[in-house]
């Protein structure tokens, strides 16, 4: 039981660090993270905020 517990606890830990990393939506770290990935790999509202934040 113990060990099912760490276990989540690292997973949550993990989750919360790379997304605390991540850089804000529409910010221009993100835009240009974006223009490196794939368009195909974008999803629906990746490709709105992009046309909303980074297109003149």
């Amino acid at each position: 039981m113990t060990h099912k517990v760490m276990i989540a606890l690292a997973a949550m830990m993990v989750t919360m660090t790379l997304v605390a990393c991540a850089p804000e939506i529409g910010s221009r770290d993100w835009c240009n993270t974006m223009e490196h990935i794939p368009k195909s790999d974008w999803t629906a509202n990746q490709t709105s905020d992009f046309a909303k934040s980074c297109m003149p």
